[in-house]
């Protein structure tokens, strides 16, 4: 097996391999003996149809099965060899099944060179999660609205009956319950913002475009799909498809510097993740613990 390797840019690698006949030949007799067992032929018994005639019958997919079983283990062979760490699956490419040989070519992007100046005792502020009379105020009047109550009527116990609920007050308790645990789940957002933040200031990668634009098409079918679902009309989706990924753009390259900045801290801390886990999950825990806290408002 050869294999060619052309630096496209910082990150991206273009690799041109070359799987010799003899190889191709042993894979060949792998796939001709499995098919042997399963294949129909009319006058021959399962698993006992000649090799001339499986060739003559099944050549073509004997062909492909060879290929798709061939490019995997020799891609995997010319990535080890040269010392590559791809970040996302290969795009194969110019496959090519002649003479005996088989030739194709694989475009990568490569793992960044992250460089982090520091990632322990980021300095957050948690902000308090208690509830304000005002805000409470606020959400007595939201609900106020969304029931097309007369701008008259009082906000009382009849009011609360109609929300089911006994009294005003235990209304207002348990609307309050409420808001605290939103403005705490708002309030560990924003920790986690605070951390991200704090860490793309003191790091530096190139960003891997291709990584990028495959994210950023997931995103935009995303966003598509959503639209769909809420019975946007096709044609105004198609017109704002541009505008859709021109607002993603930025996001989702943030997104990726994020990711590749948790992955080599994780590298650094040995940090693994077991079945079902999440890698950044972890990574923004540990983080969390190693963290400065102050209090906040």
């Amino acid at each position: 097996m050869k294999v060619a390797v052309k630096k496209i840019d910082a990150l991206k690698r273009e690799l041109k391999f070359e799987v010799p006949k003899d190889r191709v030949v042993q894979k060949m007799e792998e796939v001709y003996k499995e098919l042997g067992k399963v294949a129909k032929v009319r006058g021959f018994r399962k698993g006992k149809v000649p090799r001339s005639v499986l060739e003559a019958e099944h050549g073509a997919l004997a062909k492909e099965e060879t290929i798709k079983k061939i490019i995997p283990e020799v891609y995997q062979e010319g990535i080890e060899q040269e010392s590559l760490l791809p970040l996302d699956l290969p795009e194969i490419q110019d496959v090519d099944f002649k003479d005996g040989a088989i030739t194709f070519t694989a475009h990568i992007d490569i793992k960044p060179d992250v460089k982090i100046n520091k990632y322990k005792g980021v300095t957050v502020k948690r902000k308090d999660s208690q509830v304000t009379d005002e805000e409470v105020q606020k959400t007595l009047d939201y609900f106020k609205k969304s029931q097309g109550a007369d701008k008259d009527v009082e906000i009382d116990d009849a009011f609360a009956h109609g929300l089911g609920y006994p009294s005003l007050d235990a209304f207002k308790q348990s609307l309050v319950r409420q808001m605290e645990i939103d403005k705490d789940r708002q309030n560990r957002a924003d920790i986690e913002d605070q951390i991200v933040n704090a860490l793309l200031k003191e790091s530096k990668l190139s960003v891997p475009q291709g990584l990028v634009k495959k994210q950023l098409e997931h995103r935009v079918a995303d966003t598509k799909n959503r639209l769909q679902s809420q019975g946007v009309p096709e044609e105004d989706i198609k017109k704002r498809e541009e505008e859709i990924r021109k607002d993603l753009q930025k996001t989702v390259e943030k997104d990726v510097k994020v990711y590749l900045v948790f992955d080599k801290i994780a590298e650094l801390e040995n940090i693994t993740v077991g079945q079902g886990e999440n890698l950044p999950a972890k990574v923004m825990e540990f983080l969390m613990k190693e963290a400065e806290w102050k209090e906040g408002k």
